[in-house]
């Protein structure tokens, strides 16, 4: 069975998050690669958008949060967690947030992505040309790179979809090349 089939049965074919039934998509709670019932969610169009960035934050959307940050699912829990720390300075989040409990491992995971910190504390990727690079967006490599450990050299031109971030250097990210998942230094790329 995959991984959206069980997403979908744990579910009820709804968005862990807002509970819509339209538009849904397997989410990948980064800094995860890989897919699994563990590490990723079923979320809604509209949910997905905004998490991404791809969307403007509707907090009254979010207000959905207060029934989802207390699913059984921890990776479910993690994006509630996420969510509300992103909406933090609107007020009712943060009584969600005072009222939300997270083991220390999934606590751990929540704050990969740095959504807790303050803006002008958080770590900013950004390509050769100074563009804010974020999670999920495809860049194009701009001159031939060799991938220490092995015998392939990823080739200028070359285009690396849905990359990942590292969350505690801004010179490094993740993508996938050729099959093989590398990190890549953010200015050797130039977003697409």
């Amino acid at each position: 069975m995959s991984v959206l089939t069980k997403l979908q049965e744990r579910s009820s074919n709804r968005c862990e998050l807002c509970q819509s039934k339209t538009d849904l998509q397997l989410y990948v709670i980064p800094p995860s690669l890989n897919e699994s019932v563990d590490t990723a969610i079923l979320v809604c169009k509209t949910c997905a958008d905004q998490i991404e960035a791809r969307a403007s934050m509707d907090v009254n959307h979010w207000r959905c949060l207060n029934d989802s940050m207390w699913s059984e699912h921890v990776a479910v829990q993690i994006m509630a967690w996420r969510m509300l720390q992103r909406l933090r300075n609107e007020g009712w989040p943060k009584d969600l947030l005072d009222m939300m409990y997270l083991p220390d491992e999934a606590l751990a995971l929540a704050r990969a992505t740095g959504e807790h910190e303050d803006a002008s504390s958080k770590i900013v990727h950004r390509d050769v040309n100074g563009v804010v690079l974020e999670n999920g967006d495809s860049v194009v490599l701009i001159k031939d790179l060799k991938v220490k450990g092995s015998s392939m050299v990823a080739k200028q031109g070359t285009a690396v979809r849905n990359i990942r971030l590292d969350h505690e250097n801004a010179a490094y990210i993740e993508g996938k090349v050729g099959g093989q998942q590398i990190v890549i230094i953010t200015q050797y790329v130039k977003k697409s």
